[in-house]
């Protein structure tokens, strides 16, 4: 009875110590192009989703860049991000899957969605949607031992002796992102529209369109050069853009 017993307990925990989830991975590989669009970072979908999973404490890099020694000597240290386009003429529809070396699926979103009829703002509206599913797992580094490296479970006839003490979690820096901030000169004023604002200078100019997203204070944002982010933190306000591979950030005075 002693010996199924104790051949119980050693499956159990193989079971649950096989058991992977996002907390046991550091890194994640992104794909400079997906497959549902036709060119590299179309609509801005590949940059912005590093940034979102940088955001979330990942640290990214594309498939085609070079990849750190503890990646490129071991590809099953990262998760490979697939973005499914599912789209038809009447929305646009993402989802987000997180995959480890061998194929298994790590973590799947929701399917994300909008109706705009923009392709670049659909597409961001529907990106951050898929997102939000992972905004809502908590994610803390917590690296997992190399199964490859285990002994053969054997079983043992004596009695099962006291279970190891478990060692307690080891919390990684995440390198953060830092931007060059840039402080823009004079007031601009929002005028509100069916998707957000518009941000006109005194010229009278348009100097930047704002469409609403699911969260307070956070807007997609574009100009005539560049498509990112205006948000507002610690009570100021941001547009945040990469330019030539840099993350820029513009310090606004709006007028709402």
């Amino acid at each position: 009875m002693k010996k199924h017993f104790f051949l119980f307990l050693l499956l159990l925990s193989f079971s649950g110590f096989a058991q992977q989830t996002i907390n046991n991975y550091k890194y994640v590989v992104v794909p400079e192009k997906f497959d549902f669009l036709k060119q590299k970072d179309q609509y801005n979908l590949n940059s912005l989703t590093k940034l979102l999973l940088e955001e979330k404490g990942f640290t990214v890099y594309y498939d085609n860049s070079d990849l750190p020694d503890e990646i490129s000597g071991n590809k099953c240290k990262a998760l490979n991000l697939e973005v499914i386009g599912k789209s038809n003429m009447f929305s646009t529809i993402l989802t987000l899957v997180l995959k480890d070396c061998k194929g298994k699926v790590i973590f799947k979103s929701k399917e994300g969605k909008s109706r705009e009829k923009e392709y670049d703002v659909s597409y961001n509206l529907a990106l951050r949607d898929a997102f939000s599913s992972l905004n809502d797992v908590k994610y803390e580094y917590t690296p997992a031992s190399d199964t490859n490296d285990q002994q053969p479970v054997t079983a043992v006839e004596s009695v099962a002796t006291a279970p190891p003490v478990v060692a307690p979690t080891v919390q990684t820096a995440v390198k953060a992102i830092t931007a060059d901030t840039i402080k823009t000169s004079g007031t601009l004023y929002a005028q509100q529209t069916e998707t957000g604002y518009q941000l006109i200078d005194t010229a009278p100019k348009i100097v930047l369109t704002l469409f609403k997203t699911s969260m307070d204070n956070y807007f997609i944002a574009e100009n005539a050069s560049f498509h990112g982010t205006v948000f507002k933190k610690n009570d100021s306000w941001f547009f945040e853009y990469y330019q030539n591979g840099k993350l820029k950030a513009e310090k606004l005075l709006i007028k709402f």
